[in-house]
């Protein structure tokens, strides 16, 4: 039932419940949808706030075998996951189908990093948080409560940065450079 080829969604300077939320519509109509960069997905409130609502979360656990749940994860596209979870029906069966099509990602994994991302303009920071509210990075929050990886996720993307930005004066140059052939003119 999934619709041909899945839409790559770049996480960065989205917040973080309007992204879930039009994720979720688009996977229940049966898209596929991947999530690439979600460390830099942003969360409205300061980073204090952010920290001390993720820490209360932390406390709450399963008093008898806290192994049983809830599982609280930290990296920054597993909360995406888990957001997007609680916005579906994912104990019915169309529910646990439309997660099944969702992929999340910290930085640009090599199948996606040569794929043309989108944004959603409803979900952006920039157009939908007045510029003097306060805001934080998903990536710095899940950093401060117990993620490992922050920086080998920024090693990874600044090597794929510079290899993007190699092809970039690549092809501007080879456009540059180019000369089309000289032959009759028709007008």
């Amino acid at each position: 039932m999934a619709l041909g080829k899945p839409i790559l969604i770049d996480g960065r300077g989205h917040l973080l419940g309007r992204l879930a939320s039009i994720v979720a519509k688009t996977l229940l109509q049966g898209q596929r949808v991947v999530v690439v960069r979600c460390e830099e997905i942003v969360i409205s409130g300061s980073l204090y706030r952010n920290k001390l609502k993720y820490l209360q979360f932390l406390r709450k656990r399963t008093n008898t075998k806290p192994s049983r749940g809830p599982f609280h994860f930290r990296a920054p596209s597993r909360v995406l996951w888990r957001v997007v979870r609680g916005m579906l029906p994912h104990k019915l069966a169309r529910g646990a189908e439309a997660l099944d099509r969702l992929k999340v990602f910290e930085g640009v994994p090599p199948p996606y990093d040569k794929q043309k991302r989108f944004v959603v303009p409803s979900a952006l920071k920039v157009l939908r948080l007045k510029a003097h509210r306060k805001f934080c990075q998903l990536g710095r929050l899940s950093s401060e409560v117990g993620w490992k990886y922050a920086n080998v996720i920024d090693a990874l993307e600044a090597k794929r940065k510079a290899r993007a930005d190699i092809h970039y004066k690549k092809v501007k140059s080879d456009k540059v450079n180019y000369k089309p052939e000289s032959g009759p003119v028709l007008l």
